[in-house]
């Protein structure tokens, strides 16, 4: 019962801040259709979504043109990416090439100030019309409908109220941590001054059964 684990106390109970600060703004696709293939002979297409800086995602079923494919957001492959609050990323659909350098369908800067209702799309003439989902994503320009706005104002009033809660209880807990150790300590010292006490009783009988003068 030292301070030092009245601190690891108080960081624990503050460790319950972090999922709410911290919400993801995670980005899956909801449907695609290619308008165009850049491989020789008829193949299949092989295409990827890919941010700069990260992995390739491969997009397994797109193998046909001018055929909408639709998603759940629950495939092995998804998500996409994820952005951070106020901070875009470069990122592109492309379609592999075994001879010569990957084909472009198109490559844009997303941002989270994209998503309307938590929906963006993204076409290009003759190449490529996707609908990207971003649930977190707030339109920063401030044309998201006055319920997205309103949902997150409840959020922020959600994760504000948490804090406020977790540091009350961890406020509460270090205050009743304390003053049980403090009582703790009394107990411990009326107890030890009774022992002492008792044992000095004790050796004052044993003196006088002997009958033996104090020195």
């Amino acid at each position: 019962m030292k301070r030092p684990r009245l601190l690891l106390l108080f960081l624990y109970h503050l460790s319950c801040l972090i999922p709410g600060i911290l919400s993801s703004r995670v980005v899956t696709l909801g449907s695609i259709e290619i308008f165009d293939t850049h491989e020789w002979f008829g193949s299949k297409p092989n295409v990827y979504f890919q941010c700069h800086g990260e992995n390739r995602t491969f997009l397994p079923d797109v193998k046909q043109s001018h055929l909408q494919y639709t998603f759940k957001g629950e495939e092995s492959w998804q998500p996409l990416t994820e952005l951070n609050e106020k901070k875009c990323k470069r990122c592109g659909l492309f379609e592999m090439d075994s001879f010569k350098p990957d084909d472009v369908f198109d490559e844009w800067e997303l941002c989270p100030g994209d998503f309307i209702d938590g929906k963006y799309v993204r076409s290009k003439d003759k190449e490529v019309n996707a609908t990207f989902i971003c649930l977190e994503c707030s339109d920063s320009n401030g044309t998201q409908s006055s319920s997205s706005n309103g949902a997150s104002i409840s959020r922020k009033s959600s994760v504000a109220l948490v804090v406020v809660i977790c540091l009350l209880t961890s406020i509460l807990m270090i205050a009743v941590t304390t003053i049980i150790y403090k009582y703790w300590q009394k107990r411990k010292r009326e107890q030890d001054q009774a022992r002492f006490v008792k044992l000095f009783e004790e050796g004052n009988d044993i003196e006088d059964e002997l009958g033996l003068d104090p020195v």
